[in-house]
């Protein structure tokens, strides 16, 4: 579904992406884990159109989305949840969803409504508190509303950026289990996660990215496996159950 050949890309002279290659496929959750500045956002800002890559290609459906300005990435079914979930704090939780869906044309307006039923359906307590300004809700609440949000454009691929940042345990599963459905609805996901046990437990492929290059690959379940990766990404202990 999504194809990332040799791609690099800088900010300023630094060069942050380092010929990576990557392919998501249709109907998986591909992960990316790493440490802090190991080029995973950067990845993940250049597939959306948010920076320029200098060389290489980026394909989509088997079209050539290098470099396309972001909105029309979005129209072409690519939806990015970035880190710090970025909600609309002074608007409430239906006008952030409702902007979700901007691109969408007025005569979906019927679809659309379906639409903020189904992601009321996932995160219910959203549809609990639709009226509230989004600011004042919780960081789980938040990201929850970040991920539903993106889901209003339609979308049949999710770039999805550090889902678990800040939150307690309990809520990260949460949200987990929320992906796990998504995945099972037909989405496919590119997901960006700094807890790499649980990322790695939910995923059907997994990349591993330090300084800016793509330095081991493999599928997710033998990653969890790898004494190497044991070691330097996951310590002792163990994924958390999402059910």
């Amino acid at each position: 579904m999504l194809e990332v050949k040799n791609v690099s890309a800088f900010y300023g002279n630094i060069e942050a992406l380092r010929a990576i290659d990557l392919w998501a496929r249709a109907g998986r959750i591909t992960t990316i884990i790493g440490a802090n500045g190991a080029g995973k956002t950067t990845l993940l800002r250049a597939i959306s159109g948010l920076i320029p890559t200098r060389y290489g290609e980026i394909r989509y459906v088997g079209q050539d989305i290098t470099n396309l300005e972001p909105h029309r990435i979005v129209k072409m079914g690519i939806s990015h949840i970035p880190e710090g979930r970025q909600v609309f704090a002074s608007m409430s939780v239906e006008e952030n969803l409702e902007l979700g869906a901007y691109l969408r044309p007025r005569r979906h307006r019927k679809e659309i409504r379906e639409d903020l039923a189904f992601v009321y359906d996932i995160f219910p307590v959203l549809g609990e508190r639709k009226g509230q300004m989004a600011g004042t809700l919780s960081g789980g609440e938040q990201q929850m509303l970040a991920i539903a949000r993106a889901l209003m454009s339609k979308p049949r691929m999710l770039l999805l950026d550090e889902p678990s940042m800040g939150l307690a345990p309990l809520v990260i599963k949460d949200i987990f289990t929320c992906l796990k459905r998504l995945h099972m609805e037909g989405l496919t996901i590119l997901l960006v996660e700094q807890d790499a046990q649980i990322a790695l437990s939910v995923s059907d492929y997994g990349y591993v990215m330090r300084a800016g290059k793509v330095r081991l690959e493999g599928d997710a379940a033998g990653l969890l496996q790898s004494d190497d990766i044991k070691k330097i990404y996951l310590g002792e202990e163990q994924p958390p159950e999402v059910g």
